[in-house]
C-alpha cells in the first residue's frame, strides 16, 4: 500500500496558523491574512503584538470575525480564551459589545458574574442574552426530564382499582401469572394493578447548588432544571443557592431566568450552613430526594458539614452529591470529604445535563445510585 504524498502548502499553512508570528518565515496565503490577524489577537503571545485592543468596535468586529471564520463550537472557545486572556469581562459590561457575542452557558456564567457591576443600562440587554441561552436549554432538555420524572412517578405508587386506562398491563400479568387457563391460553385477571392517582406531591426535591466561581456551569443548568422540575406537579421543588450565606429562590422557580440572576457567583462556600437551612425544610424525608450540587471544598465548619449530612442520611433522605452539573469531565474537588460522604451511603459523582433527567428518574424509583452511575459509565468518587 502506497503512502499518499504529504501536501507540503498545505502543511506549512497549518503550522503557521498554529504558530502566529513565530513561524513569519513559512509563507501563507493572501486569504488567510485576516484569518491569522484574527487568532493572533487572540493567542500571539509576543509582547506588543496581538490583543484586541481597548476599543468596543475593534472588539466587536473580532467577535464578528470568529464567527466568521469558525464553526459555533469553536467561537465558544475562543469567546471564553478571551474572557480569561484578554480581560474582555469589562467590555461585556457595555450592551453595545453585549449584542456581538454569541450566546452560551459560559457567557451566562460570566454575565451573572458581573451582575452586581453592571450598570442598569447592560442589565436588559445582559438579560435578553441569558434568556436566549435558557430557552435553547429548556427546547433540549425539558422534554427529556418531564416524561423520565413523570414516568418513574406514575410507577413508583399504585392503586388496585383502577380505571382502565390506567392499568398498568405489565404488572397485573405478572400478578395474575398463577390464573392462568391453559384451554383458553390466556389469563384471568383477578387482581388488577393501576398507576396512582393522587393529590398530593409523590416526591419532594430540593436541590442545594454552591455558587461558588468554580461551580457556574453547574448554577445555569441547576436553575433551568429546577424550573422545569417546578412545572411537574406530582413532585414538590425548591432550590438553594450558597456561598457562605444562603438564598432560597423557590419563589422564583416560574422563571429561570430570574433564578439565575438571583443568584450571585464567587465568593466564599459554607456546606454546612446549606446544609442546616435545607434540613429545615424537609418535612417527609423518607419521600426526600437531596441534591447538593457542589465540588465539596468546605469553608465554613467540615466537622458539622459532615455530621450534618450523617443526620439527614440517617433520617430516611435520600442524598446525592453533584461535583458538577456540566459538560465536561471530572471536576476538582474535595476528596477526603466525597470519601467520607461515600461511606456514609452518599454517592458522589459529576453528571453531564443530557444524564440529570435519567438521574433523577432512578432516584425517584429509589434505585442504587452508585449501580446508576457504573451501568452510565461514571466514575463514583470515593
Amino acid at each position: 500500500m502506497t503512502t499518499p504524498p504529504i501536501d507540503q502548502a498545505a502543511l506549512e499553512r497549518r503550522w503557521r496558523l498554529i504558530l502566529g508570528s513565530e513561524a513569519d518565515h513559512l509563507p501563507l496565503p493572501p486569504g488567510d491574512i485576516a484569518l491569522e490577524r484574527t487568532l493572533g489577537a487572540l493567542y500571539d503571545s509576543k509582547e506588543g503584538r496581538g490583543g484586541l485592543g481597548s476599543s468596543a468596535p475593534s472588539v466587536a468586529r473580532w467577535l464578528g470575525d470568529i464567527r466568521e471564520y469558525f464553526p459555533s463550537s469553536i467561537v465558544h472557545v475562543m469567546q471564553k480564551d478571551a474572557m480569561e486572556r484578554l480581560g474582555l469581562q469589562q467590555m461585556l459590561l457595555e450592551p453595545e459589545m453585549l449584542r456581538s457575542v454569541q450566546p452560551d452557558v459560559h457567557l451566562v456564567a460570566t454575565l451573572l458574574s458581573l451582575n452586581r457591576l453592571m450598570p442598569s443600562k447592560t442589565k436588559d440587554t445582559a438579560r435578553q442574552v441569558v434568556r436566549t441561552v435558557v430557552e435553547e436549554l429548556e427546547r433540549k432538555l425539558s422534554n427529556p426530564l418531564r416524561q423520565a420524572v413523570s414516568g418513574s412517578l406514575n410507577r413508583a405508587a399504585r392503586n388496585h382499582r383502577p380505571r382502565h386506562n390506567e392499568i398498568d398491563w405489565l404488572r397485573t400479568i405478572r400478578a395474575n401469572l398463577r390464573h392462568y387457563q391453559a384451554d383458553y391460553q390466556t389469563i384471568i385477571p383477578e387482581r388488577r394493578v393501576g398507576f396512582a392517582r393522587k393529590s398530593q406531591s409523590l416526591r419532594d426535591i430540593v436541590l442545594c447548588v454552591d455558587q461558588s466561581g468554580s461551580m457556574a456551569p453547574s448554577v445555569v443548568y441547576a436553575s433551568v432544571f429546577a424550573a422545569v422540575l417546578a412545572s411537574i406537579k406530582a413532585v414538590s421543588t425548591q432550590v438553594v443557592v450558597f456561598d457562605t450565606a444562603v438564598v432560597d429562590l423557590t419563589p422564583l422557580l416560574a422563571d429561570p431566568v430570574d433564578v439565575l440572576f438571583g443568584t450571585q457567583l464567587g465568593g466564599g462556600t459554607d456546606i454546612n450552613l446549606a446544609l442546616a437551612y435545607c434540613q429545615g425544610l424537609v418535612k417527609r424525608p423518607q419521600e426526600t430526594i437531596f441534591v447538593l450540587i457542589s465540588d465539596l471544598y468546605e469553608g465554613g465548619n467540615a466537622g458539622q458539614m459532615l455530621a450534618r449530612a450523617q443526620a439527614m442520611v440517617e433520617s430516611g433522605m435520600q442524598m446525592i452529591a453533584l461535583l458538577a452539573l456540566d459538560d465536561h469531565g471530572a471536576p476538582s474537588y474535595d476528596h477526603r470529604h466525597a470519601a467520607h460522604f461515600a461511606k456514609l451511603g452518599i454517592p458522589c459523582f459529576a453528571c453531564t445535563p443530557d444524564k440529570f433527567p435519567d438521574l433523577m428518574a432512578a432516584a425517584i424509583k429509589k434505585q442504587d445510585m452508585g449501580a446508576w452511575a457504573a451501568q452510565h459509565d461514571i466514575a463514583v468518587a470515593g
